[in-house]
């Protein structure tokens, strides 16, 4: 809470600072008030093609806050975003998970490849029932609290120039309520998203599910794939409802061994809410994740693709490669950012 407390009174005091240079200005820059709107602003809309950023990509950054998290991505150039839940949520109240989850997840993980010792088998057990008890926390909180706080998280956001066309948050699993998942959709709405993601579930039922919940609360419901996706995965649930839609990974797609990946971005395009961006290798070359230019997947020929139809979906960076010695995650979405705009130049 005190790394939080200091970050928002720097974002202030670098909003105020920013203000008390255009009183400083003149008469003159008063007189053009398009340009005071968007002045210290950032702007990732490249030639018609909106290029936006996951805020996972700044996982690595030491200060998760919603104030910090902002401040990265107004640093990397990003005008544009899907913001995962933690930040938003944590900013209006929710209460901090004792679990070390990178501890949990790395453990489920080694439970699903089969690894797992005896007493690996002990801490996970434990570390599941204090999951278990947080999760129920969290939803007596969803119930209980006040959504103004999103409103103005909204606010803090679009005044910095950064608008939030997707939410990702925790609230969409098959073990949440539905007034749960509910919850997680108006949030969104109150942020200014037109979609909310999440994994596919390769369940029929959930996505029916899910389906039916976002067509009842106006809002897109877009499956974000990994190396399950193939051409087809998504036919189900875009069946099920019109409020089911894609939220593509175009390098995952590629490392899946897909051969067509641009067929199915012209395929699916009308489904298609939001698209991850990365470089990932085909199987033959490993399916490594690599800085921009040096895989396999066509990102250079899909934004090509997005300006010449016109597409509307976001291209949304995702940093997953390995962060060079002496650079930062901001460091690297600003180079993800500045071979979009070499491309599309």
């Amino acid at each position: 809470m005190k790394t939080r407390k200091l970050s928002r009174r720097k974002f202030l005091g670098t909003s105020a600072m920013a203000t008390a240079g255009l009183s400083l200005a003149g008469p003159s820059l008063f007189g053009a008030p398009s340009i005071i709107s968007s002045w210290n602003k950032p702007n990732s809309l490249i030639n018609g093609v909106q290029i936006g950023t996951i805020t996972y990509s700044f996982r690595s950054m030491p200060d998760q806050s919603a104030e910090a998290t902002l401040q990265y991505v107004v640093d990397s150039g990003i005008s544009a975003i899907e913001l995962m839940g933690d930040p938003a949520e944590s900013f209006v109240g929710k209460p901090e998970n004792p679990v070390d989850r990178r501890a949990f997840y790395g453990l489920m993980r080694a439970k699903g490849d089969g690894e797992l010792s005896a007493d690996q088998q002990k801490e996970l057990a434990d570390l599941q029932s204090q999951m278990d008890s947080y999760n129920k926390q969290l939803a007596e909180w969803r119930r209980k609290m006040s959504m103004n706080g999103f409103t103005k998280l909204k606010k803090m956001y679009n005044d910095a120039g950064v608008h939030i066309y997707a939410f990702k948050s925790s609230a969409f699993r098959p073990d949440n309520t539905d007034d749960e998942i509910e919850w997680g959709m108006k949030a969104a709405k109150l942020l200014g998203a037109s979609h909310v993601t999440v994994e596919h579930p390769s369940d029929d039922a959930q996505t029916l599910r899910l389906g039916n919940l976002a067509k009842k609360n106006k809002i897109y419901m877009a499956y974000h794939g990994h190396e399950q996706q193939t051409p087809t995965l998504w036919d189900t649930a875009l069946k099920q409802s019109d409020y089911n839609a894609l939220n593509l990974d175009l390098g995952h797609y590629v490392a899946a061994g897909n051969t067509d990946p641009l067929g199915i971005i012209k395929e699916k395009h009308h489904h298609i809410k939001s698209m991850h961006l990365k470089d990932r290798q085909t199987p033959d070359n490993g399916k490594g994740n690599l800085p921009w230019g040096k895989g396999d997947t066509p990102i250079k020929e899909a934004l090509h693709l997005m300006h010449n139809r016109k597409y509307k979906f976001p291209g949304t960076i995702e940093l997953e490669y390995e962060i060079p010695e002496g650079s930062n995650a901001v460091e690297e979405v600003k180079k993800c950012l500045a071979y979009c705009e070499k491309v599309l130049a």
